[in-house]
């Protein structure tokens, strides 16, 4: 600037706070550089938030995050204008099975070190206690112990309270008391809430002076639907409490203002939107690292605030968490990918070449429930693969770019928090592209002639691919997750790329397996026609009427028998309990098996003699309560050679594998030929021969 201001950086907030933000916007503009001296632009900013809350609700199920990462997070927030982090860790026990018990002094000094460390940046301690369990509503003794517990919150500098009453049962009473005071059903759950809720607010929060106000999270927090236990809580409880909902369902693909509104209605009251992205409790085998997006422009005005729920993974949640902050400071000039392009320069810490490596790890885990596209330039690269205007050469550039990437991130080109909480993912992601590479050579050196080393690649990639889909996550209770990247794309592109090597060694096409029913942890569909029992397709929720999983074979083909092995061990009532086997030529017109199957978790039915058909599928009939396995979906076809002769096989092999049609699958001799040894292929008739391929 020239003249009186020359030199000058003011900052000027209407309160403290906002002078803080004043800071952050500086310190986005400013120029990174480790020594003094920048020269910066003149430049003028007038800015203020969309909504007055904006934050993270640490909700979910899971591993809590650690005493060194929440203050990490705190500071995180604080440079992002977030103002609240609502503490309602689910496996915090002091938060709901201990609800009533005080907290020990060196876990109450942590609450302390959070409460204080949230001040210093501006950002609201809100303390969640959630005693929905065990709670007898009418007690005198449990409002003391609830009040009681809040005392030793405010003891500490904590200044805003929430009471979730979420996840619980409102059909069963705690004790016998609230069932007489009140009766039976939603209607008089709502009436107990409110009434103990209104307690809380009037002799304690009104008490106090300071406390700000009161939040809770209904028993019903997913829709708008009127129903009576609604219909009491709007009624009764207090109109200065704020009732916080996910949107249209517990994972809401879209939230929209005209959705928030009827929030508004049904309630009755302010509405803080728990939003349940990134978490990921619900599918912990995937990291959700798009950017926040399915939320209207104009939402936030109609809100009192806007809270995110985090994944389990503190510092990779950060990549999400900044996209929140753009959308709720400013929703109306949100533009998610400009969000999102900036979350990941600021995470690679101005590296370019970590930038680089963090976007090709972010696209192979950017899918999520608020967004289906999966890899989007991994994707359009494979799309423009197949159609002939993407060279194999760029392809392969994007699978080394995904091998080398984490290679990159752990060598320091993102904090350490990051590497560790995306560890497993990481060593998936470079072993997809290990395979990715192989994948592409292989079918370069098949167009081009060279059978030997085509083969040599077609041999290798069952163990590659069985590699990058062998890493695990360890949950809080031991168990092993299968991890999941590029979900949707890799699979099926390892599935073409067999497809077109087979074509080209003229063998028949290999089935293939869909369903629109969503995926539970990565265990997609392809698990159906993999010719492994151990593997499986799971669904994440229960199949409803028509409904269906199916099998593409390729082309129209005769059809021998068909069965459907459904559930597992730990799953045993995760089958079709009603539903009917279905065959077409066109994937239009459909043709039953047989009669309907009921209670049983293997179907299989006889074909009629000439049956042709290109598609398969087993569809419900019936809604049904119980989620979805099915191990294996086996479409045999009739008029198949034989194998005879010797060396006989080895222990886990057939001599029918040696003419399947399946290279994976390959005849293993028990011991080397002795002279006159030979395999013989017969055919159940004459037909024609144009060349013969033996793999080896």
């Amino acid at each position: 600037a020239r003249g009186e201001g020359a030199g000058r950086i003011v900052l000027a907030g209407a309160d403290a706070t906002g002078t803080y933000y004043a800071a952050q916007s500086l310190s986005q503009v400013l120029p990174h550089r480790k020594s003094p001296g920048a020269t910066v632009r003149g430049l003028a900013v007038r800015d203020w938030p969309a909504t007055p809350v904006r934050g993270v609700i640490e909700g979910f199920y899971g591993t809590p995050w650690s005493h060194q990462a929440r203050l990490d997070q705190l500071d995180y927030y604080g440079a992002h204008k977030m103002n609240i982090y609502v503490y309602s860790p689910k496996d915090d026990p002091y938060l709901r099975a201990k609800w009533r018990d005080s907290y020990p002094a060196d876990q109450l000094a942590q609450l302390k070190e959070l409460v204080d460390r949230a001040r210093a940046h501006h950002v609201e301690f809100t303390y969640a206690l959630s005693p929905g369990l065990s709670v007898c509503y009418s007690s005198d003794d449990d409002l003391k112990a609830l009040t009681d517990k809040f005392q030793t919150l405010w003891d500490i500098g904590v200044r805003q309270f929430a009471v979730p009453l979420d996840d619980i049962s409102y059909t069963d009473w705690n004790c016998d008391a609230d069932k007489a005071k009140w009766g039976t059903g939603g209607g008089a759950a709502g009436q107990a809430q409110a009434y103990l809720l209104n307690r809380v607010n009037q002799q304690f929060i009104a008490t106090h002076d300071g406390a700000l106000p009161l939040q809770m999270v209904p028993t019903e927090y997913y829709n708008t639907t009127s129903t009576p236990y609604k219909t009491a809580l709007a009624g009764q409880l207090d109109k200065d409490v704020l009732v916080e909902w996910t949107g249209e369902g517990v994972v809401a693909p879209t939230m929209t203002v005209e959705q928030a509104k009827r929030a508004k209605d049904v309630f009755a009251h302010p509405i803080l939107t728990w939003d349940n992205y990134p978490v990921n409790d619900y599918a912990t085998g995937r990291l959700f690292l798009g950017p926040f997006v399915g939320r209207e422009k104009g939402l936030a005005e109609q809100l009192a605030g806007i809270t995110a729920n985090p994944m389990i993974q503190p510092y990779a949640s950060k990549l999400a968490l900044h996209t929140v902050a753009d959308y709720t400071w400013n929703d109306e000039a949100y533009d998610p990918d400009a969000s999102y392009a900036g979350a990941v320069r600021e995470a690679a810490g101005g590296s370019a070449k970590a930038e680089r490596a963090l976007r090709a790890f972010t696209d192979v885990n950017h899918s999520s429930p608020l967004n289906a596209s999966e890899a989007p330039e991994l994707s359009a690269l494979i799309k423009g693969y197949w159609a002939g205007s993407v060279p194999a050469s760029r392809l392969k550039d994007a699978f080394a770019a995904l091998r080398d990437a984490p290679a990159t991130l752990r060598g320091g080109g993102v904090e350490k928090g990051f590497v560790d909480d995306a560890g497993p993912w990481l060593d998936s992601a470079r072993a997809w592209g290990v395979a990715g590479i192989a994948a592409t050579r292989m079918l370069e050196e098949q167009r081009a002639g060279h059978t030997a080393a085509a083969w040599k690649l077609r041999q290798q990639l069952p163990g590659l691919v069985a590699e990058a889909t062998s890493y695990r996550y360890t949950d809080l209770n031991g168990n092993k997750v299968p991890v999941v990247v590029g979900e949707g794309v890799l699979a099926p592109f390892f599935a073409k790329v067999r497809d077109t090597s087979n074509a080209l060694l003229g063998l028949e096409p290999q089935p293939s397996a869909t369903t629109g029913i969503p995926v539970y942890n990565g265990n997609t569909a392809d698990r159906m026609t993999d010719g492994d029992d151990s593997t499986y397709f799971w669904s994440s929720r229960a199949p409803q009427s028509g409904e269906s999983v199916d099998v593409d074979l390729g082309k129209e083909q005769e059809l021998g028998s068909v069965t459907v092995a459904m559930g597992k061990p730990g799953s045993t009532e995760d089958y079709l309990h009603q539903g009917v086997l279905e065959y077409s030529s066109d994937g239009k017109t459909w043709h039953a098996l047989g009669t309907e199957f009921t209670g049983k978790a293997t179907w299989t039915a006889d074909v009629p003699s000439g049956t042709k058909a290109r598609y398969v599928r087993a569809r419900a009939t019936a809604d049904q309560t119980s989620w979805l396995v099915v191990r294996e979906f086996t479409v045999q076809r009739p008029g198949g050679p034989t194998v005879s002769g010797g060396p006989a096989a080895a222990e886990g092999s057939t001599l029918s594998a040696a003419a399947d049609g399946v290279p994976e699958n390959p005849y293993r001799a028990a011991a080397a030929p002795a002279a006159g040894d030979a395999l013989a292929v017969t055919y159940p008739a004459p037909r024609d021969v144009a060349s013969v391929t033996v793999l080896r």
